[in-house]
């Protein structure tokens, strides 16, 4: 026997926001208040029932080791073309099941989805920012998927930077328009050339990465003749804006060459600037502050290498900084006849140093701040009389900026635990810092720091329609002590009605991957589950940097398992200090972020209720072991290289989900896959589910919806990802059955 639920309405008084509050369950509109025997061969004969993959053997052997792989056949050997019928078949049937599954909560997932879409600031516009001659803005109209973007002369603009006139406000590109026709859009660079007469933007309408890009007169509105496919998307203009830098791809998606294009000529006549011959560096390109350079930056994941020309001439060669070394890594800008390097060079949390335009090689560069054991330094911006630097100190952002006698000086926030920022200025010599903060319980507030008088002008803060009342809510920042006696932080945030007694259900996020750190920042939707009970947590796992450098070197290569343990460690101390218990848990993780998901599914499946994994790395060994894929052998340094290294090739096994996956039960999941994904192919949360239906024990949900038509970030229309959003919290909900819907 199995147990089927009822539901009934919930009549009565709602609270302060609406939302009827019961100690264990809160939903709106629906109660589960019982379970009622039903026989089984009738449960299973009303659920729609999952399409089985075919298994086709295929096994390898490295270094004298066997790899099996029953599903292979799914990845389409004409990738990046996906033509083939088996496959195609196979994922239209997995995305037919999910719709059969969707089917009978719809209601709850059209509930959710109100809730997002009432939180959201429908004519949303970003703070204006002057660049030379214009103030820029970007923003949204109500009802629109896309952004707007505008720009008028600051000339006309009134102390806020608003125009006076709004008649002198000039559309530069309504994505709306260049969406209207394509299901997925992603506008790439975009870019104003330095007489402000020219645009070079670039698009992307299928997801794959792949840009086209062009160039409009501002003036006439007419498209300049020279159209460049296949490029990375942005571009730097000569100081003459008779021409500028792009990035082409190769053949493997990789980011390889810089170009330098002239108005008015063939693209196919450009020269050739810069190739990167290593098939483990990607290629990016950049301008300084002082807009006197184009940077061309060639790195992978721990190791990089910069090279600059002068935008007056951009014929010139380029000059390189510092020749690459393994695991040095430094990024430069440039200021008033001196260049300002943040390197590695002599402290994994990396040092501040200037040089020289003459001498600007290693062996000139002033320290102008030391490495820290303490400080963590993540970004600079060199402005004329300014150096603004960002970094993390105990796990926390912060702002320094200097001051006249050359020593830097902390911004100070007050909450324990938050995400704060500084945007980086197109001018070379403002007059304030345009900052972004919030925490996991106060909404954005964006403000303008003012240099000369400390003072803060807030420019924004972020509404919330339907309403919000903070003091409902409240957070906390606690370590949690994983496996090795390491304390990992944990930003936790819940609404102050919900008990701790264990009875609530919990969200768990995490990454901990490639030294990006999870930042406690606001987020609306949230809000949906923390009104239903929950308690909402980001595990600030090794692999990311939130602790300084050496918290990514303690999740990365032969130290991977870290990550997935503190992560498991987290959630049981969690149930231990009573926010949650066993099975009560819904996690979620996306591509990186998603191997973390598989491996804690595989190996501590009792604790979770949940699991939502977006676009997940779940292949791991077999995608570390394919070089045709365009980012296998940059993902070596962090991940290990099973080609040349048995050691790794063994430690990789070890872990990669889908080669782990066991003959257990398993929690319910939900899976998502996007079929023009360059970074986390469509066939490996494809293989990873088709694998997991043949061996899991258990009747539990497990869905794959892959986007047909989008890539790595899925739908790309706002209302568009704030559905998908909805069906994963209606998937979570009614699995941990917060919410159920059903006619019985």
């Amino acid at each position: 026997m199995s147990s089927c639920y009822r539901v009934i309405q919930l009549p009565g008084p709602t609270n302060e926001i609406g939302i009827r509050r019961l100690p264990l369950l809160a939903m709106t509109g629906v109660l589960l208040v019982s379970t009622i025997a039903c026989s089984k061969s009738n449960k299973e004969s009303e659920m729609p029932q999952p399409p089985i993959a075919q298994k086709r053997q295929h096994v390898t052997t490295h270094h004298n080791l066997q790899l099996s792989d029953p599903y292979f056949w799914l990845k389409d050997q004409g990738y990046p073309e996906v033509d083939d019928a088996d496959v195609l078949e196979y994922l239209t049937k997995e995305n037919d099941y999910f719709e059969e599954f969707m089917s009978p909560i719809s209601t709850l997932v059209d509930e959710i989805y109100a809730e997002l879409e009432g939180r959201l600031e429908q004519d949303d516009a970003s703070v204006p920012i002057q660049d030379g001659n214009y103030i820029y803005q970007s923003k949204y109209t109500e009802g629109s998927q896309y952004r707007m973007h505008l720009r008028w002369l600051a000339a006309e603009a009134t102390n806020g930077l608003l125009p006076t006139d709004e008649n002198a406000i000039e559309v530069l590109v309504d994505e709306n328009i260049l969406a209207a026709n394509s299901d997925y859009f992603r506008l790439g660079g975009r870019s104003v050339s330095p007489n402000d007469q020219l645009l070079a933007y670039s698009t992307d309408l299928d997801g794959s990465e792949r840009y086209r890009l062009v160039v409009r007169s501002l003036e006439t509105g007419i498209y300049l003749s020279e159209g460049i496919d296949n490029v990375q998307g942005s571009v730097v203009w000569a100081s003459d804006s008779k021409g500028f830098l792009y990035v082409t791809l190769d053949d493997k998606l990789r980011p390889n060459r810089v170009w330098h294009h002239t108005l008015d000529t063939d693209p196919s006549e450009d020269r050739l600037v810069y190739e990167e011959a290593d098939e483990g560096f990607f290629v990016n390109i950049g301008r300084t502050t002082s807009r006197k350079y184009a940077l061309i930056d060639s790195s992978d994941h721990v190791t990089s290498e910069v090279r600059f020309l002068p935008l007056d001439d951009l014929q010139q060669e380029p000059k390189m900084f510092s020749e690459r070394q393994e695991e040095l890594m430094y990024q430069v800008d440039h200021r008033q006849g001196a260049f300002v390097i943040l390197s590695n060079d002599t402290h994994k949390n990396f040092r501040l140093a200037t040089a020289g335009e003459e001498t600007y090689q290693p062996q000139h560069w002033e320290t102008l701040l030391e490495g820290s054991n303490d400080r963590y330094i993540t970004n600079v911006q060199a402005f004329n009389e300014r150096i603004v630097v960002g970094a993390r100190e105990h796990g926390l952002d912060q702002i320094l900026i200097s001051t006249t006698d050359g020593s830097l000086q902390p911004i100070e926030f007050e909450e324990a635990t938050y995400s704060a920022g500084f945007h980086y200025s197109p001018e070379t010599n403002p007059k304030h810092l345009r900052i972004t903060y919030s925490s996991l319980t106060t909404p954005r507030v964006v403000f303008d720091y003012e240099f000369e008088t400390g003072s803060r002008v807030t420019r924004k803060t972020q509404e919330i329609p339907s309403g919000y009342q903070r003091e409902l809510y409240t957070s906390e920042r606690r370590m949690a002590t994983s496996h090795d006696g390491v304390e990992v932080p944990v930003s936790v945030a819940y609404r102050k009605d919900t008990l701790l007694d264990g009875s609530a259900p919990l969200y768990l996020t995490g990454y901990g991957a490639y030294g990006s750190s999870s930042d406690p920042y606001f987020s609306t939707n949230v809000l949906s589950l923390l009104d239903r009970g929950f308690v909402f947590a980001i595990a600030h796992i090794r692999g990311g940097s939130e602790m300084g450098y050496h918290w990514y070197e303690d999740g990365k290569l032969d130290r991977r398992m870290n990550t997935f343990l503190d992560f498991i460690s987290v959630a049981r101390y969690l149930i231990d200090q009573n926010f949650t218990a066993e099975g009560r848990i819904a996690i979620s993780g996306g591509s990186a972020g998603g191997t973390l998901m598989g491996v804690v599914a595989n190996d501590a499946p009792t604790l979770w209720g949940a699991v939502i994994a977006y676009v997940p790395f779940v292949d791991v060994l077999n995608t570390m072991l394919d070089t045709s894929l365009p980012l296998t052998p940059i993902e070596w340094p962090e991940w290990g290289n099973p080609i040349e290294d048995k050691a790794a090739f063994q430690y990789i096994h070890s872990y990669s989900p889908y080669d782990q996956i066991s003959s257990q039960d398993y929690p319910p999941m939900f899976v998502t896959a996007g079929l023009n994904d360059p970074r986390v192919t469509y066939w490996e949360p494809a293989k990873y589910v088709a694998k997991l239906r043949s061996l899991k024990t258990d009747s539990n949900p497990l869905l794959l919806r892959t986007q047909m038509g989008a890539g790595h970030s899925g739908k790309s229309g706002r209302f568009d990802s704030l559905r998908e959003t909805a069906e994963a919290y209606a998937f979570i909900l009614t699995t941990l059955g917060i919410a159920v819907n059903s006619s019985q």
